[in-house]
């Protein structure tokens, strides 16, 4: 029941980090649901784009691509950005965003690209490389991995207590009690609890609901359609199977870390900003549910060593793009924590847990 490392969370985070270090520590996850990824990474959009968070975000999601997709986990999709005449400068803000950042951004006319686009939405900005993301695929792969490198898996195993004594963590679980050297961080909404249950200072990891529902539309939706997303932030939607839309209001509404539920007013404003957009007719609405995206106060992840709790590892915060950036994210963990080489290109310091110390104590 001794190991080097146990991480908290077995969600797309704590997953995909044992899979990069497990074959060369003993690691053990620890999660506190009968199944692994119950929460954020089983609630996903499900979807892959170099835009998604920001410029701050993209070289991570970028980085993360050619593992995605070499892992087969990536299908084409495309996204378009699209607005109104008032969204003019929030377009223009949008393509500065990613001057000389690679990603491939083209101004087309939005009509061309979604049938029955209801008139004056005349802005569009096309991004190519979005894929579809097979959420439940990856996350199974790096939790096979992990385990085939011999990382445990502790389900029912919500933290109880963790103290550090004589170098290592003592730590008490529904499940059992355990030590590690080291105690990383990944339980996304209940990163700043397992901190403060661990004695160390929260860096002000807030949860947000996000709410996502699957309609049948009359015309049904056509396979051909990207991901289309409001430049103003009112809403995305995307085609799935069948014919059928996931739709979500883009919410984001603050609310503690628990177990999530989608509100009917979430729902019906989401349909009506659909039927400002597109003229098709909402037949049904045949799923509707909820998920948590956690972010810390300038919306980067925190990757790192705590500098007030020796052995205490930061691999939170990572909002809704946990799990696009997860193979970028899994090797600056294994680099911080094994001595591994970060990745080439990308200023790692910038998501350092230092920046934020002593500020929400």
């Amino acid at each position: 029941m001794k190991y080097d490392i146990a991480i908290v969370g077995a969600g797309i985070a704590g997953a995909s980090l044992a899979a990069a270090i497990g074959d060369r520590a003993r690691v053990l996850i620890l999660e506190a649901e009968a199944v692994a990824g119950y929460h954020a990474t089983g609630r996903s959009a499900a979807f892959w784009s170099e835009t998604y968070g920001g410029p701050g975000i993209q070289p991570l999601t970028t980085l993360s691509g050619a593992a995605l997709a070499a892992g087969g986990f990536l299908e084409p999709l495309g996204s378009l950005h699209i607005g109104q005449a008032r969204d003019a400068a929030s377009a223009d803000a949008f393509i500065a965003d990613f001057d000389n950042s690679g990603v491939e951004l083209v101004r087309v006319d939005p009509a061309a690209h979604i049938p029955g686009l209801r008139k004056g939405w005349t802005i569009g900005v096309l991004e190519p490389t979005c894929a579809y993301i097979d959420v439940a695929g990856l996350h199974a792969d790096m939790l096979a991995r992990a385990r085939k490198a011999g990382t445990i898996l502790a389900l029912n195993s919500a933290l109880h207590a963790a103290t550090r004594e004589g170098g290592r963590w003592k730590i008490s679980t529904a499940g059992g009690a355990f030590e590690a050297d080291v105690l990383v961080n990944a339980a996304g909404a209940w990163a700043d609890d397992v901190a403060r249950i661990a004695g160390v200072a929260p860096l002000g990891i807030q949860p947000y609901r996000r709410t996502l529902v699957q309609l049948l539309t009359d015309p049904p939706v056509p396979m051909r359609l990207p991901h289309v997303a409001h430049l103003g932030g009112d809403f995305y939607f995307k085609p799935e199977a069948g014919g059928r839309l996931w739709l979500s209001p883009h919410d984001e509404t603050p609310v503690p870390a628990s177990d999530v539920q989608p509100e009917e007013l979430d729902v019906a404003i989401a349909i009506d900003r659909l039927e400002q957009a597109v003229d098709w007719r909402v037949v049904q609405v045949e799923r509707k549910w909820a998920g948590l995206r956690s972010f810390a106060p300038d919306r980067l992840p925190l990757y790192g060593a705590a500098s007030d709790a020796p052995g205490f590892f930061w691999f939170a915060g990572q909002g809704g793009f946990g799990i696009q950036t997860a193979p970028a994210a899994a090797e600056i963990g294994a680099a911080l924590l094994l001595g591994d080489a970060p990745p080439a290109g990308i200023d790692i310091s910038r998501y350092s847990p230092a920046r934020f110390m002593n500020r929400f104590a």
